[in-house]
């Protein structure tokens, strides 16, 4: 019984499901697939084991890419810059209101994806005419999000670390307000703002934790007993899981979530 494998294509978040059949795949493989663009390249990102099969895209698995493979995957990518010069000189000439993020072909060269972002609807149609004359191939225009847009390009984070969509992330999750509310970070969204201009990814990360922790504990400003006596909850750090209590006079201590109990009948235990 051959195996099923979620492909991932170019540098956006196009995929297809594949049988690989005979061909024994690992993650991260880099294969030739057959799909309904034509004959592209594609990297292994998931092995499906229980697979139902619905309306994805499907794809056949033509072979690993081999040591030719990759020497055109090399030519593919050069005329592509040349094309992304076209295209961008195109753009220019009609005077569309759009940003050209970038352009790729598929393995064959058969079809040419535009990618791009804009704030409002454009009309390419000119453009798609005149771009198939010139460079001679088949072209589909792909309006993405500006999230997707870093994702292609990438760059480097306030961290300092490669952007965690290009890095790792496949999809993108919501990141919300109220995640900054529940982590009390302060709602600077300049200052929490990824290159894309949206709420950063890792906001998300450790979201879960801070909603399970606190469920446990006082709100703040509640009277608590600790292992001195007690205080006023003042403040809660839910990544090492302690609290700073004031026990009067502005007398501060930090206790462990574990030390401390509602005064009111509840307990982080």
């Amino acid at each position: 019984m051959s195996i099923v494998v979620a492909v991932l294509f170019r540098r956006i978040k196009d995929r297809i499901y594949a049988e690989s059949g005979k061909i024994n795949l690992r993650l991260n493989d880099k294969i030739i697939v057959e799909t309904e663009h034509g004959v592209e390249y594609g990297i292994v990102y998931e092995i499906v084991k229980d697979f139902v099969k619905g309306k994805e895209s499907a794809g056949k698995i033509l072979r690993k890419v081999t040591e030719e493979d990759k020497r055109r995957l090399v030519d593919n990518q050069k005329k592509s810059s040349r094309a992304q010069a076209t295209v961008s000189q195109k753009v220019r000439e009609h005077k569309l209101d759009m940003k050209l993020t970038c352009v790729s072909y598929t393995f064959d060269r058969s079809k040419l994806f535009i990618y791009y972002t804009s704030e409002s609807r454009v009309d390419f149609r000119d453009l798609i005419k005149d771009l198939g004359h010139v460079l001679k191939t088949r072209i589909q225009m792909v309006q993405i999000g500006v999230r997707d847009e870093s994702k292609i390009i990438g760059g480097i984070g306030t961290c300092g670390q490669v952007l965690c969509c290009k890095n790792f992330l496949k999809d993108f999750n919501s990141v919300t307000i109220d995640m900054i509310r529940e982590q009390e970070l302060s709602l600077n969204t300049t200052k929490l703002s990824g290159l894309c201009g949206r709420l950063m990814c890792c906001i998300a990360y450790e979201n879960d934790t801070y909603k399970n922790i606190k469920q446990f504990l006082p709100e703040l400003g509640s009277n608590i007993l600790t292992p001195e006596g007690k205080g006023k909850l003042v403040a809660i750090d839910c990544v090492r899981e302690r609290v700073s209590v004031d026990l009067g006079d502005k007398f501060f201590k930090i206790f462990t979530i574990r030390q401390i109990e509602d005064v009111n009948g509840g307990s982080s235990k």
